[in-house]
């Protein structure tokens, strides 16, 4: 069954915010993720660009993939989602002021916000961007686990961390990946969200069948 515009409209508005105050959450911190938003946020350390612009700017070349491989719907959609992390990772902090929080509880809350945003995105054709538009090609295409993907390349990118965080703030950040990839592979999985259409524009995940009634 299609979503409607409205349907999808306000679901990514939802997990663009579910997204960045989970990112939110992990700048106060000096925390770090993985995928797009993982490298925009080491490219803060390093340049003077916003993270915001980074994370739009990361993201343009695999737009190419998403077009040309899964659809100009989910293509979209991906922009748009990425388009209002972008903006409204800049923005909660105008109106949001977070005097305190333990650093374990910004891994755990903040993996799990994000982890949630992800899955929202899934469910409406849409995704994170980056690794975001390749695991969900893969899993839909070849059955690879979204999560397991992500969980390797996050590996890579927080260890990389290291040059730019101290160690002690890299480990709290392996458990917030932990929770973000746990929430997708628990809960993204291919065999209770089938995949029709991966070729077609009008590219849809069905909602879920009933298991073992």
């Amino acid at each position: 069954m299609k979503h409607s515009l409205f349907e999808d409209f306000f679901a990514l508005l939802c997990a663009g915010l579910f997204v960045s105050f989970g990112l939110v959450l992990f700048q106060t911190q000096q925390l770090m993720v993985g995928g797009a938003a993982g490298l925009a946020l080491l490219g803060t350390f390093f340049t003077s660009f916003d993270f915001g612009l980074l994370f739009f700017l990361i993201n343009i070349p695999f737009y190419f993939l998403s077009w040309t491989k899964i659809s100009k719907r989910f293509t979209v959609n991906t922009l748009i989602t990425v388009s209002t992390i972008s903006v409204l990772s800049e923005w909660l902090p105008q109106v949001v002021n977070i005097a305190h929080v333990n650093p374990l509880f910004a891994a755990i809350f903040g993996g799990v916000l994000i982890g949630v945003g992800m899955l929202i995105m899934f469910r409406h054709t849409s995704s994170l961007g980056g690794i975001g538009i390749l695991s969900f090609y893969l899993q839909q295409r070849w059955g690879v686990r979204a999560g397991v993907l992500q969980l390797c390349v996050d590996s890579v990118i927080l260890s990389s961390a290291l040059f730019a965080i101290s160690w002690p703030l890299v480990l709290i950040s392996i458990l917030a990946a932990l929770c973000l990839n746990t929430v997708i592979s628990l809960n993204h999985r291919p065999e209770r969200y089938p995949f029709v259409g991966k070729k077609s524009d009008e590219m849809e995940l069905p909602h879920a069948q009933p298991q073992g009634s």
